[in-house]
């Protein structure tokens, strides 16, 4: 209140005798006759009329309030003096001083203070208030893996923060560092999230310093939900790792120049002093790191993983897949192209894109396929876990050595990519997955046995060792399953049955780090990606899941028995993306045409086919396409097989260029042709397909379409199983749909549908015998 028994106004202090001043990052200068120019790193601001010209000399900050009000009411008068100074601190421009808070500086003496206070009024807040308050708090340096601590608090002191070697007595612990996957800092966070201690990881070596994101206990991601993501992105150490034995990464040389890392160490210094007075930003939250060999800085995002073992609830994942798989109601979205998807491919990417990042991204990033040609949309997304290596050459080539997207738009492609190398990471076992060990005859009839989903030939069994020294991964024969040895099972729902199922766990996750890196003996199983998927809800991951089991098995039923199929009649789709893809082609030298592989399930499948016209080596590529509507079973099959073109793109007439060199394709696209492999072209005796072969399938929403293939199932004689893989910290509805007895498009012979239902659609009088069957494995 002030004498005349009013309301002080907010702005201005109720000790009159407090200082008042510009705050320190202004300068004064007064123009006569014209105005004030208050000049700043940031800009000038101008000040007009007599109360400037007035106010402004006064202000220098050793006048008190009292004292100013008293000087400006000589000539402005008290109602107007007051008026303008109010204005001046309400507009932020004006700092007030109590002269009884002015000593308290703690031990640190502040450095250039009026330059200090200028850059914390720069920053919003009080700038002598900050000072004080930074003067105030301290610091403690850690550096567990042997780094040097001395210039870090040696900048710490320059800029006014104290540094004690008391963890417990500072206010923020700086824990230096040359890799933050060094176990050191598992070490770190734990003593410190335990203590309720604020820390700070600093990278100081290396051409990319890193600081952040400072972990607070009770808030936040944790460092293991960062680690989780850096490990996601150095599994090319993973050879180097096992051959020395090591448990954190693979140690790197020192590099960089003394003027980098100082910037490193100021860096640092200057988020843990806005830190310390209290400036909170988003940037906080992130790794910050320094390019300096092109000065640029870039910002990566740490979110908190829900199912954290050091933070989170560890059991997320178990509750999840332990539960019945209910589907729900969900209305299919227009503008999917007929895709049946619950959002369209930009809601995906608007509602995904933050899971790609270099650096703390599950996707590393999503780059458009290398030699991809114009009229295909084609792009990749990092390493493909689904085919993960022992050694770097595995890592590195091969087709499928990367994660893929395709489709009619980029946008489209984009989300097909992202979606596939999420369903790849979802699909790779972490460590938190529910499994029960047990052999197949002690758990009985709920356990499903192995060989009713792998489906090889005893045949193959017996000869695996010479098979598996001529063929790649994709082929790989597993030693016969022992069914009286005990393994890892992981339970599975039955949409057919509402019962849960167990199959084993080798089967339903790609291992990290190869077979049995999780501690159990390995089954000499593996899991492929067959019927896995990412969806933009859990309905259209498992319908886009089990259109992938039909067009394999589709696919199989042909190659393997290699039967002249129907030739579709492209015409009569009419559709323009499709004259614009056949038109590349041609443009391309090469010719396009389509053979329907629909088989007894009836729904459309399609074999889109292509080889080169201009040279004697055909280059023959392909793609495969399934969906209840033909059409775009059809754009399904042409995108697919455009992810194929940029690897023959560039192919000279002398044979060189191909960009990948695995030996299975290499040697197809030197030697197949359609005349030594006729089964590649249309049956001539067979009518073209046309949309009207086909009877429309269609419903508005999912859950339809998931209860439409369920009865299929069941009206087989099939079970329909699956496996819900989506990870609470992504939450991108991904499954593992399995229908055992449905046959892979890869090398899997064992008696069964390979074999009669070929004979059952009319396409063979009698089974082909083993001996006859196509001897070159699928290898996409």
């Amino acid at each position: 209140m002030n004498a005349a028994g009013t309301e002080r106004p907010a702005a201005l202090p109720a000790d009159e005798g407090a200082f008042v001043g510009f705050k320190s990052h202004l300068r004064p200068t007064v123009v006569p006759d014209d105005a004030a120019y208050l000049v700043s790193r940031r800009g000038v601001t101008a000040l007009h009329g007599s109360e400037a010209e007035v106010l402004v000399p006064l202000l220098d900050g050793t006048r008190t309030v009292r004292a100013v009000r008293r000087e400006a009411a000589r000539v402005l008068g008290p109602e107007d003096a007051e008026a303008a100074l109010l204005a001046l601190a309400d507009a932020g421009l004006i700092r007030f001083t109590v002269p009884a808070a002015a000593g308290a500086a703690g031990t640190a003496a502040v450095p250039r203070g009026e330059e200090a206070e200028a850059y914390w009024d720069l920053a919003g807040l009080d700038g002598g208030r900050a000072a004080a308050e930074l003067a105030r708090a301290s610091v403690a340096i850690e550096a567990p893996t042997g780094l040097d601590p001395g210039p870090v608090a040696d900048a710490c002191r320059a800029s006014g923060i104290p540094v004690t070697e008391d963890p417990r007595a500072a206010a923020l612990v700086l824990v230096l560092c040359d890799d933050y996957l060094s176990p050191a800092l598992a070490a770190a966070d734990a003593s410190h999230r335990s203590a309720g201690r604020t820390w700070l990881p600093v990278k100081l070596c290396g051409t990319d310093p890193w600081v952040g994101p400072f972990f607070e206990p009770g808030s936040g991601p944790c460092w293991h939900c960062l680690a989780v993501r850096l490990r996601g992105h150095r599994r090319s150490e993973l050879p180097v790792r096992r051959a020395l034995g090591l448990e954190g990464p693979v140690p790197r040389p020192a590099a960089g120049l003394a003027a980098g890392t100082a910037l490193a160490v100021h860096i640092a210094v200057l988020e843990t002093a806005k830190w310390l007075v209290g400036l909170r930003s988003p940037e906080q939250g992130q790794v910050q790191a320094l390019d300096t060999l092109r000065l640029r800085t870039a910002a990566h995002p740490v979110v908190r993983l829900p199912q954290c073992a050091g933070c989170g609830d560890p059991g997320l994942v178990a509750r999840r897949v332990m539960a019945p798989f209910v589907p729900a109601a969900r209305p299919k979205a227009a503008g999917t192209g007929g895709g049946d998807r619950a959002l369209t491919a930009a809601q995906m990417l608007r509602t995904y894109g933050h899971l790609v990042d270099p650096v703390t991204g599950v996707v590393k990033e999503i780059r458009r396929s290398s030699g991809a040609p114009d009229f295909v949309h084609s792009y990749v997304s990092g390493q493909n876990l689904a085919m993960e290596s022992a050694s770097y050459a595995g890592l590195s080539s091969g087709l499928r050595a990367l994660n893929g997207g395709k489709g009619r738009t980029d946008d489209e492609a984009r989300t097909s990519a992202l979606c596939e190398a999420v369903e790849r990471y979802s699909g790779t076992r972490h460590g938190d997955e529910p499994v029960l060990r047990d052999s197949l005859r002690a758990l009985g009839a709920a356990a499903v046995h192995p060989n009713d989903c792998q489906l090889y030939a005893g045949r193959q069994h017996a000869e695996r060792e010479y098979w598996n020294a001529q063929h790649s991964r994709f082929h790989y024969v597993s030693t016969p399953f022992d069914e009286a040895r005990p393994t890892e099972w992981t339970p599975v729902w039955s949409l057919t049955g509402g019962v849960q199922r167990l199959l084993p766990t080798s089967m339903l996750y790609f291992e990290r780090g190869g077979a049995g890196a999780q501690g159990a003996p390995w089954d000499g199983l593996w899991a492929d990606s067959n019927g896995n998927a990412a969806g933009s809800s859990p309905e259209d991951a498992v319908v886009q899941g089990f259109l992938e089991l039909v067009e394999r098995d589709a696919v199989a039923l042909w190659w393997y028995n290699r039967t002249r199929q129907p030739g579709v009649d492209l015409d009569a789709f009419a559709e323009e993306w499709t004259e614009r893809v056949r038109a590349g082609y041609r443009r391309a030298n090469r010719e396009v045409w389509v053979l329907d592989l629909t088989s007894d399930l009836g729904i459309p499948v399609m074999a889109a086919l292509s080889r080169r016209t201009d040279k004697p080596d055909q280059d023959v590529i392909f793609g495969f396409g399934a969906h209840f509507d033909p059409r775009v079973a059809l754009r399904r099959a042409l995108s697919e097989m455009g992810q194929l073109l940029p690897a023959v793109s560039d192919v000279r007439p002398d044979g060189s260029g191909y960009r990948i060199t695995d030996p299975e394709p290499l040697s197809w696209w030197h030697l197949a042709t359609v005349a030594n492999q006729p089964y590649l072209r249309p049956d001539p005796e067979a009518a073209a397909r046309t949309p009207a072969n086909w009877t429309p399938m269609r419903n508005e929403n999912l859950l339809d379409d998931v209860h439409m293939i369920t009865e299929l199932v069941r009206g087989m004689g099939m079970d329909l199983l699956v496996l819900d893989q989506t990870r609470p910290d992504l939450k991108l509805p991904v499954v593992k749909v399995i229908v055992p007895g449905l046959r892979h498009f890869w090398a899997r012979f064992a008696p069964g549908r390979l074999f009669d239902v070929p004979v059952s659609l009319g396409r063979l009088a009698s089974p082909t015998p083993y001996d006859q069957l196509n001897p070159i494995p699928m290898f996409v």
